[in-house]
């Protein structure tokens, strides 16, 4: 079954039918030798005429071969679409490395396989060039996101009876646990929602950076809007997904009483989680720019994975480094600020009843520091994935040339080096 379509820039639908001459998006996967010819159904949803330009007639182009000097090693490994083989490009420094070739740049990214230092300035650099359109999304949805917490926490939670009663019975004890779960979750759910709204619409804005094309808010909340039912499904999947994991693996320690058996299938569930989580890391954008469903978006990640586990997980856990860094130094410092002032007004008491972290002091201003921070951060984190997703797509099936014509570019191709251009 084929499960890999191209590249669905965003923009006005168009018709939904077969492009002459696109590539069929085959993985190329292994042991695959043959170039594709077309045949493959595109999405509904298609750019405007002149921004995503056909290949032409339904012919493979020849095989893509390094110029001489150009730097770049050998490519090996199996061909993919546009007869380009997958897998193994150059990199510098390598034998008989003089560096990367000139690469098009019409965007944010160059056209060619991306490294860790490249994936990140390019998300860094959309968020500088669109800021106008990214801060936005980022600050309106961790705005909503932080007010309702605060109210959540102040009135909700605060509310609740505290357990650390001596006197308190048991019923109480649940009955405070129970409240807890149903509020934590309520605001869990909310803050999922404003995350896949901001997700989903970032995407998007990516996905046109990468081209040098810019998107206005409401641009990208139209493009991003038919598929945000499909994306909070894929998330929910994965998290139930997780949870049974978890679950299936301390279920027999809990059935044998045993809390050290529990406690053992728990610390191994943590690497089969976090191993489904960069295999299925790609599905988000697979299925906003693939116009895809849940399950084809999972099956595209998967394979795109492959191979490149080790240096998606790198890069993904070098990114959320960064991101709770940064996050810590905006929230910490005000945090901290807060529960100075709520200690200040209720001292050694206020610190027993749990009132100077549930004060209005101390809970605005963590919210604020965790707008800024979210504002900041939700950008980058979505960037890295999305580019991540394209470089695979780069490395795997040549999407550098089909993004090359969607960008306008000319003399672009297997056998022409185009210059540097744009930033």
């Amino acid at each position: 079954m084929n499960d890999s379509p191209g590249w669905a820039v965003p923009g006005p639908s168009s018709s939904d039918g077969e492009r002459p001459g696109a590539p069929d998006g085959r993985d190329g996967g292994e042991g695959s030798t043959q170039p594709s010819t077309g045949g493959q159904k595109w999405s509904a949803e298609q750019p405007p005429p002149g921004e995503w330009s056909s290949p032409g007639t339904p012919q493979a182009p020849p095989q893509r071969q390094p110029q001489p000097g150009a730097g770049w090693g050998s490519y090996g490994g199996s061909q993919g679409p546009q007869g380009a083989q997958s897998g193994q490009y150059g990199y510098p420094g390598g034998p008989g490395q003089w560096g990367k070739p000139p690469a098009a740049k019409p965007g944010v990214i160059p056209l060619r396989p991306l490294d860790l230092g490249e994936i990140l300035d390019g998300a860094v650099a959309t968020m500088r060039s669109h800021w106008r359109t990214v801060l936005p999304i980022t600050l309106v949805v961790a705005t909503v996101v932080q007010v309702i917490s605060v109210l959540v926490q102040k009135y909700a939670l605060s509310g609740l009876p505290v357990a650390s009663d001596p006197k308190a019975s048991l019923q109480d004890a649940l009955d405070t646990l129970g409240g807890t779960m149903v509020v934590l979750l309520a605001n869990g759910f909310v803050q999922l929602i404003g995350t896949i709204v901001a997700a989903a619409m970032l995407t998007m804005i990516f996905s046109r950076a990468v081209l040098g094309h810019g998107s206005t808010i409401g641009e990208a909340w139209r493009e991003a809007r038919p598929q945000l039912l499909r994306l909070l499904g894929l998330t929910l999947l994965l998290a139930l997904g997780g949870v049974v994991i978890l679950f299936a693996l301390i279920l027999p320690g809990i059935a044998l009483s045993s809390i050290g058996l529990a406690l053992l299938g728990g610390l191994a569930a943590i690497p089969l989680i976090v191993w489904l989580g960069i295999r299925f890391g790609l599905a988000s954008p697979a299925l906003m720019l693939e116009k895809s469903g849940v399950i084809t978006s999972l099956r595209r990640s998967s394979r795109l994975v492959q191979g490149s586990w080790w240096r998606i997980f790198g890069i993904t856990a070098l990114t959320g480094l960064i991101t709770a860094f940064v996050s810590a130094v905006i929230i910490w410092p005000l945090t901290a600020v807060g529960l100075a002032i709520g200690f200040s007004d209720g001292g050694v008491a206020s610190l027993e009843n749990g009132t100077a972290t549930t004060g209005w002091a101390p809970l605005i201003l963590s919210a604020i520091g965790a707008v800024i921070a979210q504002t900041i951060t939700m950008p980058i984190q979505s960037g890295v994935t999305v580019l991540l997703y394209v470089d695979q797509r780069i490395r795997r099936e040549a999407l550098d040339l089909e993004l090359a014509r969607a960008a306008g570019l000319e003399n672009y191709g297997p056998d022409a080096t185009a210059p540097p251009t744009g930033g």
